[in-house]
């Protein structure tokens, strides 16, 4: 049995271990490009395709959407020359702050697939 701690109830922790169940499986073969040089996301990429992935969702927003492009071409082009870009998603996010001011960020998905 789980023990609350703090101010949760049973039924409220279970949706939470649920949720974050399903959201890990469905996000499994997602990239996330943050900071790190665009080749530590090429070895995610890769990785991911031969555990046996046939889609490769990469993901990025703001300044990072040009190191995910180069992660997405840099595997394509040097490692898995197979792999094809199946779809790509623009859109705009929008980030509320600490201060609750309001942003627009990019943010782009590239599918890659085997």
């Amino acid at each position: 049995m789980i023990t609350p701690i703090g101010p949760h109830t049973n039924l409220e922790m279970n949706r939470e271990v649920l949720y974050m169940t399903a959201k890990e499986e469905s996000e499994e073969n997602v990239i996330y490009v943050g900071n790190k040089p665009p080749m530590s996301y090429v070895l995610a990429v890769v990785t991911q395709f031969n555990s046996g992935s046939t889609e490769v969702i990469i993901k990025a927003r703001g300044r990072a959407i040009s190191r995910a492009v180069d992660a997405a071409e840099i595997t394509r082009n040097r490692f898995a020359s197979d792999a094809k870009v199946k779809e790509i998603r623009i859109g705009t996010e929008a980030i509320t702050n600490e201060e609750g001011r309001t942003s627009n960020v990019s943010s782009i998905e590239i599918v890659l697939a085997k």
